[in-house]
């Protein structure tokens, strides 16, 4: 059996198409979401191409996510792998006309999570001085745009953190990595609009966007490598797009 990967926010996008696709690779999983039931529904559909295990807590929680990871069992303490996926977006406006629990749920979930699980498995890798961190983040932590501004904010200190890791970790053989996607096609947009699927759907019309296979094909690259090789950082944009304002489509608009 290969090596044990923690991956949050397993339950939909990104994390959820990484995990299908590393249970085919015979990585062991721990998958973690707030979602019981997607969680029960991805025991029951990848148990039998891996060994794996779930947790149920919510990243913003610090209680719940060291109560969570202490409660793993001996067979599933060595994370050889954690993959900080967990993150979303809430509303797209002004900063003059923002919704400051919209603001607290990005830091919340976007910052302060990555930081309570990384912080909850990092001893553990330095006391073996080996293992692999993995930051989701985004080309907007590359690049602000209009009305992005906290959304922009959280996923530039994601940036910030997965540099600072790195060199706070290096005495200890642990690598770091960040990989910034530009659109892909999750439920991204409709967390992001709250629920309208139709605004939704407009986001990703016209041109095609990256899908979430894309992107755990490339974790996969990522953390495949040998171990003396770390690849530090990663944009992936999809074709259509140019950079984080810059979106052609096929009516010749640019969004």
């Amino acid at each position: 059996m290969g090596l044990t990967v923690f991956i949050t926010g397993a339950t939909s996008g990104i994390g959820k198409a990484t995990a299908e696709f590393l249970a085919k690779k015979n990585y062991r999983l721990i998958l973690c979401g707030r979602r019981k039931e997607r969680l029960s529904q991805l025991q029951n559909d990848l148990g039998s191409f891996t060994d794996l295990i779930t947790l149920q807590f919510d990243v913003r929680i610090k209680k719940e996510v060291f109560a969570a990871i202490e409660s793993l069992p001996e067979n599933f303490r060595q994370i050889d792998v954690l993959i900080n996926n967990a993150g979303n977006a809430h509303g797209l406006s002004s900063i003059q006309e923002g919704d400051t629990d919209d603001w607290d749920a990005m830091m919340d979930i976007n910052v302060k999570g990555l930081l309570y699980v990384s912080k909850a498995i990092i001893p553990y890798m330095i006391q073996r001085n080996a293992g692999f961190i993995v930051n989701i983040g985004s080309v907007a932590g590359k690049e602000v745009y209009p009305n992005g501004n906290v959304y922009c904010a959280s996923k530039f200190a994601v940036n910030a953190l997965n540099k600072s890791m790195r060199l706070d970790l290096n005495d200890y053989n642990i690598r770091v990595s960040a990989i910034h996607p530009g659109m892909v096609e999750t439920e991204f947009s409709e967390v992001r609009f709250k629920g309208d699927v139709e605004r939704a759907k407009k986001a990703y019309a016209g041109y095609k966007a990256l899908e979430a296979i894309d992107i755990a094909e490339i974790i996969y690259f990522v953390i495949s490598r040998p171990y003396h090789v770390n690849i530090e950082d990663l944009v992936v944009y999809p074709t259509a797009q140019a950079s984080t304002t810059i979106l052609k489509k096929k009516n010749d608009e640019v969004f």
